[in-house]
């Protein structure tokens, strides 16, 4: 297994309640194959009072996502400024 950290932009098609379905990185169009999961802390959560710099909240997802020709490996992309999908860590 082996863990590629990157910033590609990528691009990331969402159904109506905002999940991920499909992505394309890399001259390839993956389609998600499992259940994502949301990347950040769950909103509510409270954090403990120590914490004096909060981290800004992460709005992404980790997902498994598999080609047209059988490449599958897991994804985190997180949606940046302007509604612009990064890609930041590749496991495969």
């Amino acid at each position: 297994m082996s863990i590629t950290h990157t910033t590609d932009i990528v691009t990331v098609w969402i159904d109506e309640d905002g999940i991920p379905r499909r992505m394309f990185w890399a001259g390839r169009r993956y389609r998600v194959t499992d259940t994502p999961t949301r990347l950040g802390p769950e909103p509510g959560v409270p954090l403990s009072p120590a914490i004096t710099h909060p981290p800004t909240p992460l709005k992404g997802w980790r997902f498994q996502g598999t080609s047209d020709d059988g490449d599958t490996r897991v994804f985190d992309v997180r949606l940046a400024d302007l509604g612009v999908w990064e890609l930041i860590r590749v496991i495969d």
